[in-house]
């Protein structure tokens, strides 16, 4: 489930269960800093996958880089990187998770975007 070691102010509505996978080889740093009232930063290790709550309109910055220094890579809208439930298997009675992707935007590489979809359905089964 969601780590939520800071927790969004309670005037917050519409948060949404998000999934990011680093799908590179160097450390990442993700950041939220457009909600009021709350700061969220996390490291991300090559291939570890951050699952959190956050307003729909929150704006991911992911941060690449090395030693002592690292480059705003990317700006992904949290929308863009939403966990939702799907009923895939009509026999299957647990629902999987499933995760949504703008087309219209490569959220970095059709491989994280696969990673995305095989962590959010290992998710679902434990």
């Amino acid at each position: 489930m969601a780590q939520i070691l800071d927790s969004l102010p309670p005037e917050q509505s519409g948060k949404i269960l998000c999934c990011y996978i680093n799908a590179t080889s160097k450390i990442q740093v993700a950041r939220i800093s457009n909600v009021p009232n709350w700061y969220f930063e996390r490291v991300i290790f090559p291939g570890q996958r951050l699952v959190f709550e956050a307003p729909k309109y929150a704006q991911m910055e992911v941060h690449t880089g090395m030693m002592a220094s690292a480059i705003l890579s990317d700006t992904i809208p949290c929308d863009r990187l939403r966990l939702t439930e799907t009923d895939e298997d009509e026999n299957n009675e647990t629902p999987t998770l499933a995760v949504v992707v703008d087309n219209n935007r490569d959220i970095s590489s059709e491989v994280h975007k696969q990673f995305a979809l095989l962590e959010a359905r290992t998710l679902a089964s434990s």
